[in-house]
C-alpha cells in the first residue's frame, strides 16, 4: 500500500478515542470526593473544621485568662461580659471553653497511632508467621481484652501519675488488642495469596513482605478502623478527664469542666452544656467522616482496588 492510500470506511477502522469526560467518569472517586459527595460527610467536615479551628486558634481570642479566679460573679448565666457565664469560682466559662479541647483531640490521636503501630504490627506478624508466634500474640491480645479498661487505667495512673504521656500510653494499651485482632483478621485473608508466596520465593525478608505486600492490601479495613477508633478515643479520654483520671484542676479541659460544673447545672447550665456540646460535636463529626470513609474504602476494596 502506498503512503498516499486512503483507508475505506469500515476497513481497519481504528478504535475511536474515548472522550476525556468518559475516562474521568470511569475512574473511581477519591476518598475526598466521596466524603464531600455524602450529606453526613459534609456535615462531619463542617463540624470538624469548626471544632478543630476552635481548639487550634481559640486560645488567641480568650477575653479573660482561663484560670483567673473572680473575673465575674460566681455561677452566673450568659451576659455581655461573659458569653457562657461563669463557673462556681467566678472563672469565665467561654475563655475556658476556647482552650479546653486540646487534650480531647491530641491524646486520642497519639494513642490510636501508637495502638496501630504496636497492635497492628503484632497482628500482622502473628497472622503471617502463624504457629507458636501467632498463638503467643493471640493469647496476649486475649489477656488484655479480659482486663476491664477502667480498672487498667486506674492501676496505671495510680502508679505513674496523670501526665499526658501516661494518658496516651494507657489509652493505647486499651486499644492495642482490639486493633491487633482486626489487623490480624485482615492479614489472614491476604497471607495465603499467590503474591505473598512469590515474595517468599524471591527470598524477601518478613519485614519487607509485611510492608510492601501485606500492608497495602489491608489498608481499607485498617484506615476505616483508625477513623472510627479516633471517635472512641475522644469519648474515652473525655470520660477519663470527667472522672479525674486525666486532666487535673485548674487546667481548662472540656471533660473536667463538665465534672466541675455539674453540681450547679440548674443555676448556670451553660457552664456544663458548653463543654459537653464541644465533646459531642467533635465526636459526631469524626464519626460521620469515619462512616463516609468506611463506605468508600469498603466499596473500593470490593471492586478489587487497594486504596492507600
Amino acid at each position: 500500500m502506498s503512503s498516499g492510500a486512503v483507508v475505506e470506511p469500515g476497513v481497519l477502522d481504528p478504535e475511536p478515542l474515548r472522550p476525556i469526560e468518559e475516562e474521568e467518569e470511569a475512574r473511581p472517586p477519591s476518598a475526598w470526593r466521596t466524603i464531600l459527595g455524602s450529606l453526613e460527610g459534609r456535615i462531619g467536615l463542617v463540624f470538624g473544621a469548626i471544632m478543630l479551628g476552635i481548639i487550634a486558634f481559640g486560645r488567641f481570642f480568650t477575653p479573660y485568662s482561663p484560670t483567673e479566679l473572680g473575673v465575674g460573679p460566681q455561677a452566673t448565666g450568659p451576659s455581655a461580659d461573659h458569653f457562657l457565664g461563669t463557673d462556681n469560682l467566678g472563672r469565665d466559662v467561654f475563655s475556658r471553653f476556647l482552650v479546653g479541647g486540646d487534650t480531647i483531640v491530641l491524646v486520642p490521636l497519639a494513642a490510636v497511632t501508637v495502638a496501630f503501630l504496636v497492635g497492628g504490627g503484632l497482628g500482622m506478624l502473628g497472622a503471617y508467621s502463624r504457629g507458636r508466634t501467632d498463638g503467643l500474640i493471640t493469647r496476649l491480645f486475649d489477656l488484655l481484652l479480659t482486663l476491664p479498661p477502667l480498672l487498667l487505667v486506674l492501676v496505671i495512673i495510680a502508679g505513674l501519675g496523670t501526665s499526658k504521656v501516661v494518658l496516651v500510653l494507657t489509652v493505647a494499651l486499651v486499644f492495642v488488642p482490639r486493633v491487633g485482632r482486626i489487623v490480624r483478621g485482615a492479614t489472614q485473608a491476604v497471607v495465603t495469596s499467590d503474591f505473598i508466596a512469590a515474595a517468599q520465593a524471591r527470598g524477601e525478608r518478613t519485614g519487607s513482605i509485611l510492608a510492601r505486600e501485606v500492608l497495602p492490601n489491608i489498608a481499607a479495613p485498617a484506615i476505616a478502623d483508625f477513623a472510627l477508633r479516633i471517635t472512641y478515643g475522644v469519648i474515652f479520654v473525655a470520660t477519663l478527664n470527667f472522672l479525674g483520671l486525666g486532666a487535673q484542676p485548674p487546667k481548662p479541659d472540656w471533660g473536667l469542666m463538665v465534672a466541675e460544673s455539674r453540681n450547679f447545672l440548674s443555676v448556670a447550665p451553660w457552664a456544663t452544656l458548653g463543654p459537653a456540646f464541644g465533646i459531642a460535636a467533635l465526636s459526631i463529626s469524626f464519626n460521620m467522616i469515619a462512616d463516609a470513609l468506611t463506605r468508600h474504602l469498603t466499596r473500593e476494596a470490593a471492586r478489587g482496588i487497594v486504596p492507600v
